[in-house]
């Protein structure tokens, strides 16, 4: 997810069309090709304007589903198991955060704002021209702390339930329930990762967040690399619509469902 598809996609939609807006009013070949389309010697256009007509209808149709609707990325790392695995193909609400242009992420109509326990995709603060996907732990004006391997916002514990150790004898990894304002959704975390005593606190800025993995200890997240500002949001990751292991593997639908 390295290279800017929503970038290459405006770009094309945009010389597709100026390609057509060029011939309506300059060449006119499009409308000459159509009226002796029926003739004994039809006017042939130029192959440039044919492609700009014929690409620009699907150029804009995509441009205006990904960039306002939805959008589709592929989760490359497993930074967010236990609840997405890599080779998972997702659905990402476009308009849930609030209508933005495409490329530069400016807000042009407000919707809603990320909420605790929403998994998100952003651009990456450090290095933009990459997209990544966390879950919302912290919004503007929370307090983020963590001591003896426990989560608090704003003074108050963050509930978890713990759900299964493995393996069964000397377990090194834990799942858990977590819960972040009743959104419920699996976490895991490996023992005695954090020694006793370990502690860390955060205070998110306005119009930032705190994000971090659902794979906690093996996570590059807001703790070690800051607050995603409101002008990176991407949009909030909905649905899982197709998994594909790495390599030759035929694609399943047996992960098919609403991302909790």
């Amino acid at each position: 997810m390295d290279f800017d598809f929503a970038l290459i996609l405006t770009v094309l939609t945009l010389i597709a069309g100026l390609i057509c807006v060029a011939d309506k009013l300059i060449f006119k070949q499009h409308k000459k090709a159509q009226d002796t389309a029926h003739t004994p010697q039809p006017f042939k256009e130029n192959i440039i304007i044919e492609y700009g007509y014929s690409f620009f209808p699907v150029l804009a149709v995509v441009w205006v589903l990904r960039s306002f609707l939805f959008e589709p990325f592929t989760i490359p790392s497993g930074s967010m198991l236990p609840t997405l695995e890599v080779g998972d193909y997702i659905l990402v609400n476009k308009y849930n955060y609030g209508l933005r242009l495409p490329v530069i992420g400016t807000e042009i109509m407000p919707v809603g704002k990320p909420q605790r326990g929403d998994v998100m995709v952003f651009k990456f603060p450090p290095k933009p021209s990459m997209n990544f996907i966390k879950r919302v732990v912290g919004v503007p004006g929370d307090k983020i702390n963590f001591a003896n391997d426990t989560l608090y916002i704003n003074g108050e514990v963050v509930e978890r339930t713990l759900v299964s150790q493995e393996p069964a004898v000397e377990p090194w990894q834990q799942y858990f329930i977590e819960n972040l304002d009743g959104k419920k959704h699996s976490i895991r975390q490996e023992v005695g990762r954090y020694p006793a005593g370990k502690t860390w606190g955060y205070t998110v800025p306005e119009g930032h967040y705190f994000m971090m993995g659902d794979n906690r200890d093996n996570s590059n997240d807001s703790r070690f690399w800051g607050f995603v500002p409101e002008k990176n949001i991407v949009g909030k990751a909905v649905y899982v619509w197709i998994h594909k292991e790495p390599g030759l593997h035929v694609p399943s639908f047996h992960r098919n469902g609403a991302i909790e």
